[in-house]
């Protein structure tokens, strides 16, 4: 399974992107844990600047505007 964040103080771009990532991951069939992170110290502690920014399995993958579909995909079907 894998887990996901993403980070943003809920602009349209964030709930956008937690809402392609639940999409591609029922498509692809892929158990994740998705969390939608809020908090600004959080997000900053993180070290992403920019929202939407995404973290899977602890690693930074995005930030800033929204993530493709083929990112999401990539990120999603990684091992």
């Amino acid at each position: 399974m894998k887990h996901i964040q993403v980070l943003g103080t809920g602009c349209a771009s964030c709930k956008t992107t937690v809402e392609m990532i639940r999409k591609m991951a029922d498509e692809l069939a892929v158990e994740i844990q998705l969390e939608k992170v809020e908090d600004i110290a959080d997000i900053a502690a993180a070290g992403v600047m920019s929202t939407p920014g995404v973290i899977v399995d602890g690693k930074i993958v995005h930030a800033g505007g929204m993530p493709s579909r083929s990112a999401v995909h990539g990120w999603l079907s990684a091992q």
